[in-house]
């Protein structure tokens, strides 16, 4: 028996039977029901384990036991609910899709039937092995991509043959069941891409089929491939009792639910891969404000540095607003009296020395040049030796066995906690109303371990709690102040998910100051966040030559151009050089907010000399290409998507690039790069 579920890109195959669970065997268009295929949903908990036994999230008793009892469908959203005798649980699977997009948003609601109770350790989000089928390929014929991430060195993709990741060939008729052998990702704590990236995707490798998922969730998540008696898998999981100290009792009336997965499908490889999440991502935005995508200017990267004052801002202001930026972020040290800010953040008021004149001396001079103010804000933390963290509840803190959770000099609110979330509204609705700020930086940058154990819940509970009351708030608030425009950073892109960013506007891609080596990770940025999201620092100096300023400039222009650097300190021909990157940039905006991405020199296992990274838009396509020390003189840029076509290729930043030299090759497909310059250098190009 099988249910089917389209939304036109994308059709559900789910195949259930009276003595097997439901399974979701096919997500492709005209996919079959071929083969059992593994548990739509696993659950791990106490007194149920796994048979055989292993470290994975496959072969529990109780997905093994799950049997389909019905489902409802209408055309965007699809339930489908099973039962295990034996627990009582009772399992929902939920579907939502749009229209035209090859993807779909998938989570796992549980409940318990009659008056028992029953411990969970694990439920999945996702389950399923249908890409084997719709591939058409064998696991021995399967690539996986994953992602890694650490501060100043984030995105960093691999592709890798199934088999050497971890799916180990073994015998399985010898044996009597399949290999235990997996590939694990776990993302730990609350920096939920501080190690590794919430996506995957399996491909074919001749790149003709290709499945994507991303854990949509701001906190611990873990996502595993490997192999089972019905055929591989992959596991899409939040918290756990293994990898996070998570678990959860459910009761009739308080059940549970997973956090939300993303999978997509298509005939293609990485890029379109990637693509289908572009467009997915684009589809579950939940705030959909300013379609302008303004341009900021910061004053921290390679800038003030967490040094602002009255003396320092007002002419940096003023060269910002001449430049062409569209708001102005006072970042880090607005709040310092004394130089020892770190360990007495708070209270979040402006410093009197800094501004002696009132921040609103500030605040004013951005709104008087055209600007909108903006300031920077960790409303997460309390410094060990602030007052606050003497005048608020020891409950509105993380604690752990009694003890306040403390990092890095500071106590982690526990937004559980009403006190917690008074003290941070109170915080924004001042800044809001007394300065007129109508931008926040909101920044993060200590995780809390595991989490924390107030009321008795298990420390990883006790942390998903907080990222679900983190995540209504950041609700609370923009329903609050609709004007308001707030930026995603945790220090850099700790904390790169669309749990936040289908909520907020900008995310900062890095914290790397070092421009030689921001190109991979503002060419790799789009794998994991939108183009029109990703906040790629262009900080040009007046000490660096036009090729200099052009390189970091460019790093910005396809993306989100996020504006800092010394511009007041500049002569008017450094300024005429980032007025046109800016320029440039609000010329595309449109175009790079319906774009997808591609990656001529591919995604995965790159390391340069020559990086490059394009936007594939209705009309055209651009590329920025960056040429790093050492690099050869030419490169060789496969454009697959323009193959066959005559195409026209012009420089748009810098627009005079004498030692930029292209050739394109239409029946391959190939654009040629020469740069006949001695130093690195990057040029932002249309392809028409």
């Amino acid at each position: 028996m099988t249910v089917t579920w389209s939304t036109g890109a994308i059709r559900l195959v789910l195949a259930h039977a009276e003595d097997r669970p439901v399974s979701l065997v096919s997500l492709k268009p005209g996919g079959t029901a071929e083969g059992a295929g593994v548990p739509l949903v696993e659950v791990q908990a106490l007194g149920h384990g796994r048979f055989p036994g292993s470290h994975r999230y496959a072969d529990t008793t109780i997905g093994a036991r799950l049997r389909y009892r019905s489902h409802v469908a209408s055309v965007d959203e699809l339930r489908i609910v099973q039962h295990d005798p034996v627990s009582g649980l009772v399992v929902t699977s939920v579907f939502q899709g749009v229209a035209g997009v090859p993807a779909v948003r998938t989570w796992t609601q549980v409940d318990v039937e009659g008056d028992g109770s029953v411990c969970l350790q694990a439920v999945t989000s996702l389950s399923t092995g249908a890409f084997l089928v719709d591939a058409g390929r064998s696991v021995d014929e399967l690539d996986l991509v994953h992602g890694d991430s650490d501060w100043v060195a984030e995105s960093r993709w691999h592709r890798t043959p199934l088999r050497e990741a971890g799916l180990v060939s073994m015998d399985p008729t010898v044996h009597h069941h399949a290999s235990r052998s997996r590939f694990a990702l776990t993302s730990r704590s609350s920096w939920s891409t501080g190690e590794h990236l919430p996506c995957g995707v399996l491909v074919a490798r001749d790149d003709s089929w290709a499945l994507a998922w991303q854990v949509e969730h701001n906190g611990a998540w873990h996502w595993e491939v490997g192999e089972t008696v019905a055929g591989a898998y992959v596991a899409v999981l939040g918290p756990t009792d293994a990898e996070h100290q998570w678990s959860r009792v459910v009761t009739a009336g308080d059940g549970f639910t997973t956090v939300p997965v993303s999978v997509a499908v298509v005939e293609g490889g990485v890029d379109e891969a990637f693509g289908a999440l572009t467009r997915q991502r684009r589809a579950t935005l939940r705030n959909r404000r300013a379609p302008e995508l303004p341009v900021i200017f910061n004053d921290y990267m390679n800038t003030l540095m967490g040094d602002p004052t009255t003396e320092k801002l007002l002419p940096l202001i003023d060269a910002a607003a001449e430049v062409g930026a569209d708001y102005f972020c006072v970042d880090a040290g607005w709040y310092d009296e004394d130089g020892k800010w770190w360990d007495s953040v708070g209270e979040w008021r402006p410093s009197r020395t800094r501004f002696p004149g009132g921040f609103g001396e500030v605040t004013d001079r951005i709104r008087e040049r055209g600007m909108v103010p903006g300031i920077w804000l960790e409303p997460e933390v309390v410094g060990v030796r602030s007052a606050l963290a003497r005048s608020l509840p020891d409950e509105a803190f993380f604690q752990r066995q009694g003890a306040r959770v403390g990092e890095h000099g500071r106590f982690h609110l526990d937004f559980r906690h009403p006190a917690a979330v008074r003290h941070v509204d109170e915080v924004v609705d001042r800044l809001v109303e007394e300065f007129g700020v109508g931008y926040i930086k909101l920044d993060y940058n200590i995780m809390p371990g595991a989490g924390t154990d107030v009321a008795g819940v298990a420390p990883g509970e006790g942390l998903l709690g907080h990222n679900r009351a983190h995540l209504a708030w950041l609700d609370a608030l923009l329903a609050r102040h609709p004007d308001l425009l707030l930026e995603n950073c945790a220090s850099g892109a700790m904390r790169m998910d669309y749990a936040m960013l289908s909520r907020l506007h900008l995310q900062s891609t890095s914290d790397q100051q070092n421009p030689l080596l921001y190109p991979p990770i503002a060419a790799a940025a789009p794998a994991s966040v939108l183009p029109e999201q990703a906040g790629n620092w262009a900080y040009a100096q007046p000490g660096m030559t036009p090729s200099e300023a052009a390189f970091t400039l460019a790093t910005g222009v396809l993306g989100r151009l996020y504006l800092a650097g010394r511009v007041d300190l500049m002569d008017a021909a450094q300024r005429a050089l980032v007025r046109e990157a800016v320029t440039v940039h609000k010329g595309l905006r449109p175009e790079i907010a319906a774009s997808v991405p591609f990656w001529p020199l591919g995604l995965t296992n790159r390391t340069g000399p020559w990086v490059a990274q394009g936007l594939r838009a209705a009309a055209n396509s651009y590329l920025t290409v960056w040429r790093l020390p050492d690099a050869p003189p030419s490169v060789d840029l496969p454009v697959p998507h323009l193959r066959g076509q005559d195409v026209t290729v012009a420089p748009v930043f810098p627009a005079g690039s004498p030692e930029w030299v292209f050739e394109w090759h239409a029946a391959g497909g190939v654009l040629r790069a020469t740069y006949r310059g001695a130093h690195p250098s990057a040029v932002v190009v249309r392809l028409a």
